[in-house]
């Protein structure tokens, strides 16, 4: 093989440094116009070896002329990219080699005899530069490495943002349909809240006429025995005036027998005012009943308003059903004095209770299960040691199964069959008790035995 054919193997070298260069430093997206150029580093060699065939040039230096060539064009593509640090690691570690090369091949033509007398020298050099080549080529494939992973990772970050941008976007779209969705159910409820209360309201002076009405014949029954006694007493007294006036027209009158008519006649007024009293606390009863509820708190009575819903229950059932009979036992504490309460509301739980009461020892006597049982209703009223003020309401009916004990005060929760209750009054007692009052309102009961309410206020 002849010398100047070598060149051929520098060629080989040249398109593979170019491909590893490419390939390292990335030239397809850096420098895309210079990528493309290296396509034909193999053509200055080829040019060379056709001019020194064509001038009969032999010479060993041939190819390392055309390899320092190849390594001047890498020094320029690396300078042009001297801001990508691997590039400027590969150019610090390729200037010492090329230089040395260029050196070396100046001294070839121009002074061999040195060269030859320093040969040893220059392999030294020579192998210095080609450690050095290799070294930093090493760092700067370390640092590329590095930088590789920093830039997947950076690459990673940021699809991680994207995919977390996207996310928010997602979020922000479905928190804004929710928030459209909870603003119109809030909408919804606060409409279904008002009719509700509308509802709420409608059904709580239904219960008030529904007591009105368990009211009304007890009423009428109370309201009778005054008016009778002001019947009576006005016939008795016309009876006394018209003897009076008699007594009057005659010669010889009796001045005792006046006086004592006329006793008798005051007598009759004062009964007669009594019982009308009496007829008008009846009428003005039902009428605050059947009023709104104010709110206001009043010095109340508690032992007479309890007797008094105590006679308009009792009555009131005996006015459906005459043939209905029940002992009624009381026991009202002296001591009790008057409470601050609303007497309307009071009075309408006092009704709920005996109105339940009497119920139901009469449903117990109709089922006729119990021989010789007398239906007793018994109300007593206590002064605590403790300053509480008690009431309680027991009856010997029919009880309360243990199952449904903890729902007799839920709202629409009745034992009654249908028709006959609201689900209502139970649970509106509790309410004025507990809520108005400051109260407890507890039940006491044993199925087939009897049921005791008790109710128990602030003094």
């Amino acid at each position: 093989m002849s010398v100047n054919t070598t060149i051929f193997f520098s060629i080989l070298i040249a398109v593979g440094l170019v491909r590893v260069i490419r390939k390292f430093l990335d030239l397809p997206t850096r420098l895309p116009r210079i990528n493309r150029l290296l396509d034909y580093i193999w053509v200055p060699g080829v040019v060379l070896f056709a001019l020194s065939s064509l001038i009969h040039w032999k010479s060993d230096q041939l190819d390392e002329l055309y390899l320092l060539f190849v390594f001047g064009v890498g020094v320029w593509v690396l300078l042009r990219l001297r801001t990508y640090r691997p590039a400027r690691l590969l150019l610090l570690a390729a200037l010492p080699f090329v230089a040395y090369s260029a050196f070396e091949l100046v001294l070839a033509l121009v002074a061999p005899a040195m060269l030859k007398e320093y040969d040893d020298s220059f392999e030294v050099a020579q192998a210095f530069t080609f450690i050095w080549l290799f070294t930093f080529a090493l760092i700067a494939r370390n640092q590329k490495n590095q930088l590789e992973k920093d830039r997947l990772l950076r690459e990673e970050e940021e699809k991680a943002k994207q995919r977390i941008s996207a996310q928010n976007v997602e979020l922000e779209r479905l928190v804004a349909e929710r928030t459209a969705t909870l603003t119109q159910q809030a909408e919804e409820l606060r409409y279904a809240l008002t009719e509700l209360r509308i509802t709420q309201n409608q059904l709580i002076q239904s219960e008030k006429m529904a007591s009105l009405g368990e009211l009304t014949a007890g009423i009428a029954h109370e309201i009778q025995n005054p008016l009778n006694f002001v019947t009576n007493f006005s016939d008795v007294s016309t009876e006394l005036l018209t003897e009076l006036e008699e007594e009057q027209q005659k010669p010889d009158r009796d001045p005792e027998l006046e006086a004592e008519i006329l006793t008798d006649l005051k007598q009759n007024l004062q009964k007669i005012t009594h019982h009308g009293q009496r007829a008008a606390s009846i009428v003005r009863a039902m009428l605050e009943h059947s009023r709104a509820n104010n709110g206001e708190r009043q010095p109340t009575d508690l032992n007479k308003l309890a007797d008094e819903y105590l006679r308009l229950a009792y009555h009131g059932l005996r006015a459906k059903d005459k043939t209905f009979n029940a002992t009624i036992t009381t026991f009202f504490d002296p001591s009790l004095g008057h409470i601050s309460a609303v007497s309307q509301d009071l009075g309408r739980v006092l009704l709920n209770l005996f109105t339940n009461a009497f119920y139901a020892v009469q449903k117990k006597q109709k089922d006729g299960n119990t021989p010789g049982y007398v239906p007793t209703v018994s109300v007593n009223t206590l002064h605590r040691s403790s300053g509480e003020v008690e009431i309680r309401v027991r009856d010997n009916g029919t009880g309360i199964p243990e199952s449904v004990k903890d729902k007799i005060f839920q709202p629409f929760f009745t034992t009654k069959p249908t028709g006959e209750g609201t689900g209502l009054g139970l649970s509106l007692s509790y309410d004025i008790i507990t809520k108005g009052h400051g109260g407890t309102l507890t039940v006491e009961t044993e199925e087939g035995e009897g049921t005791e309410f008790i109710i128990r206020l602030p003094g």
